[in-house]
């Protein structure tokens, strides 16, 4: 039920925002709330794509829940763009959309655009997810900002 999606323009390349995002494994070093996570192989694709699956652990009080996703890495191309898709597997939702699009901007620095579409099976975890989605959205957000600057410093 919770759908967000926001557009930011940030001051590192997309090249640099894509390695930071598509490094999956790395989550539970800075992302708020991720107890653990488990990624398989990368698996090199035809069109160039690369396809994943990964196991996170989430806390958040009293509730610690597994989600088994799929994700899909386009590289930043020649044109300065880049893709990251995650498609739910298993775990405590319905279901899970999440995107991440990073185009480089003329200037430097590039524009990041972010959706995400979930809803929870169980009642009680949607309405919580409900009351501190927006909370909860911005905190990720700031990980993810806080992330690159540790990576590739303040510009």
């Amino acid at each position: 039920m919770p759908k967000h999606r926001e557009v930011r323009s940030l001051p590192w390349s997309a090249a640099e925002m894509f390695a930071l995002v598509a490094d999956v494994g790395r989550y539970g070093e800075f992302l708020p709330w991720v107890q653990g996570m488990r990624v398989g192989p990368k698996q090199p694709q035809p069109d160039g794509r690369e396809v994943l699956v990964a196991d996170m652990v989430v806390g958040f009080r009293m509730i610690r829940e597994k989600f088994t996703s799929r994700v899909t890495l386009e590289p930043v191309n020649a044109a300065g763009k880049g893709h990251v898709h995650v498609d739910y597997l298993d775990g405590p939702m319905k279901y899970l959309f999440n995107d991440w699009q990073f185009c480089d901007r003329p200037g430097g620095g590039c524009d990041i655009d972010f959706s995400v579409d979930f809803q929870f099976r169980n009642r009680a975890f949607e309405a919580l997810a409900g009351m501190v989605f927006a909370e909860a959205f911005e905190k990720m957000v700031s990980a993810f900002v806080r992330r690159a600057e540790a990576l590739y410093g303040p510009r």
